[in-house]
């Protein structure tokens, strides 16, 4: 009998380096996550020269990480890098509506489709959020155009026919379609 300690030991020294270059990705995905957080923040309170400036800090870690690690293609499957870029692209999003009224792609780092799509549905949410903060100070115009995209965003996204997570986000963006439609009519019956 034989054991092959050889080829044991290659596995466990590419274990374990994984498991070293899976915590790195983990600790930076998270410190990316919180920038692309505090930019959503700052373009709550109208802050848009922070909000590009923590943005710029997110995707700076990604191109550390892609740069550091492009031998590792598996760390786009880690979850936390991948909820690091889902937040990146929901506060990229929001900050492309916000300054140019569009919303595109993302050339800045790679994104996979997949997280693309649920950062995209959390832009609604967003989108209601900030529409609310302009009925206070009964801004229609803003709160229309925050309604208007996130019914482009919903009718786009419903061509899609997602499924499970992706389904689960698209739902939420419905919902907050929904509410912004609420708050176009209550702004209304304030009018009156």
């Amino acid at each position: 009998m034989k054991l092959d300690h050889k080829y044991l030991g290659t596995l466990k020294t590419g274990l374990h380096t994984y498991a070293l270059i899976r915590r790195d990705v983990i600790k930076h995905s998270g410190d990316a996550l919180h920038h692309s957080k505090r930019a959503i923040f700052a373009m709550h309170r109208d802050n848009m020269k922070e909000a590009a400036t923590k943005l710029k800090e997110a995707e700076k870690i990604f191109k550390i990480l892609h740069t550091t690690h492009k031998k590792n293609s598996e760390i786009r499957k880690e979850g936390a890098y991948k909820a690091g870029v889902e937040e990146y692209v929901e506060a990229m999003v929001l900050y492309q509506f916000l300054t140019k009224g569009t919303i595109g792609k993302i050339a800045a780092i790679p994104i996979d489709p997949e997280v693309y799509l649920a950062g995209l549905c959390d832009v609604p949410g967003e989108l209601y959020r900030y529409a609310v903060r302009a009925a206070t100070h009964k801004d229609r115009k803003t709160v229309e155009l925050c309604r208007d995209m996130s019914e482009m965003i919903v009718g786009e996204l419903i061509e899609f026919n997602l499924t499970s997570y992706l389904r689960t986000k698209f739902d939420q963006a419905k919902q907050a379609a929904h509410k912004l439609e609420i708050v176009i009519y209550e702004m209304s019956l304030r009018e009156t």
